[in-house]
């Protein structure tokens, strides 16, 4: 049997493992990943690497036949080029070519949510024209046009997290823009939120030093018993979200959107987000607005395998 490296920079982690054919992950380990830069982010790559071969080895006792990478900001899947992590951080990495020398298999990279929408293609929703919007951290989406997905003229494509829609909460996105949804409806954005209107609202909410973010767990568990605050930022994150899905839909034409990320993980959003959509704007989406049903914690890491095995047999989408 063919098994597939998979390798996703999520967050301050690095997750490795190896998936079959059919999207399995045969085996799996999780590394830690704070890096200040590219280049500190490749060392990590590297030494994680060293320890899973040396440590977990290969399910089959063969090496894989082709290795994926997804991996946080601008990504040149064509070149092999990582661009840069974000706009203040960017340093041009040839990194599938340095891995494929390296461990003498072709690799291939692409930014992690473009990654997770080849695995809810190939192994979920077989449909050519789709959303997937990852809702974690930050929110970011591709789209799937007649089978192509959008990657724009500077692989930059996606970034809805730093669109605004109409709701103003008085918060300060880093991009310069105010009440940009990923402030309102991420995981981040839930920290600074809750900071921002606590003095308005009763709240029962815990408001760690900073440094330290909100517990999501608790803002839920607090919004299903009517706190205020949480009632609120959940309110607005699930109108920021559905006036985003319902803006692209009318912009590209899915059949389906299908969300995922750590923030959907609760299905308390998912219910709030629904209620909101106009029929009218969402009348063409006959799959539905949906949550993904690959498993969110390792979505990542198989959207990396399916990015080699494309590649592999020669398919992008």
């Amino acid at each position: 049997m063919k098994t597939f490296l998979a390798l996703d920079l999520e967050g301050s982690n690095l997750r490795i493992g190896e998936i079959d054919p059919q999207g399995k992950v045969l085996q799996q380990k999780l590394y830690g990943a704070e890096f200040e830069d590219q280049a500190g982010a490749v060392k990590i790559i590297e030494d994680s690497l060293g320890d899973y071969i040396r440590n977990v080895g290969w399910a089959t006792g063969k090496y894989p036949v082709a290795m994926g990478v997804g991996l946080v900001g601008r990504v040149d899947p064509r070149q092999g080029v990582w661009m840069q992590i974000d706009s203040q951080r960017s340093d041009p990495t040839p990194l599938a070519d340095m891995l494929s020398r390296n461990y003498g298999i072709p690799a291939w990279i692409d930014n992690d949510v473009k990654a997770a929408t080849q695995a809810v293609q190939r192994f979920e929703l077989k449909s050519n024209n789709f959303i997937y919007m990852n809702v974690g951290a930050c929110i970011a989406a591709s789209v799937v046009a007649d089978g192509v997905l959008i990657r724009g003229g500077h692989y930059n494509s996606g970034e809805v997290g730093h669109a605004v829609v109409d709701i103003d909460v008085g918060v300060t996105c880093s991009c310069g823009r105010k009440n940009c949804i990923e402030l309102i409806a991420g995981g981040i954005g839930f920290d600074k939120t809750a900071r921002l209107l606590a003095p308005k609202y009763k709240t029962s909410l815990t408001i760690p030093p900073e440094g330290q973010r909100v517990s999501m767990e608790e803002v839920f568990d607090l919004y299903r018993k009517g706190d205020g605050l949480c009632t609120r930022m959940v309110q607005n994150a699930a109108d920021a979200l559905a006036g985003i899905i319902m803006n692209m839909v009318k912009v590209t034409d899915p059949d389906t959107v299908v969300l995922g990320g750590e923030m959907m993980t609760n299905g308390d959003i998912h219910g709030e987000i629904l209620v909101r959509l106009n029929p009218t704007t969402v009348r063409f989406v006959t799959g539905g607005v949906v949550l993904t049903g690959l498993n969110p914690e390792v979505i990542g890491l198989i959207g990396a395998g399916a990015m080699a095995m494309n590649n592999y047999e020669g398919k992008r989408i």
